[in-house]
């Protein structure tokens, strides 16, 4: 019973982590479409910008990926 709560609570916090993810990028695009359609003249210091923050944005679920793979394959085979 205890591995089949560890398994829901990794699939719980990897969807978790993707859904947030999703939600930050499309957030991060709308702003910038927002912010470009504003002053074009500063689209590509946004845009060098916007890059740089999705890749910290990517970073999210693969922490979450880590976290999940550690407790099923670390955690849950002990229990």
């Amino acid at each position: 019973m205890e591995q089949a709560i560890v398994y829901c609570a990794a699939a719980f916090l990897i969807g978790i982590a993707a859904l947030g993810t999703a939600l930050g990028f499309a957030a991060l695009g709308g702003k910038l479409l927002e912010s470009s359609a504003r002053q074009p003249e500063q689209a590509p210091a946004l845009q060098g910008k916007m890059f740089i923050m999705a890749g910290l944005l990517d970073a999210v679920p693969m922490i979450g990926v880590g976290i999940g793979m550690y407790l099923i394959f670390a955690v849950a085979p002990g229990l």
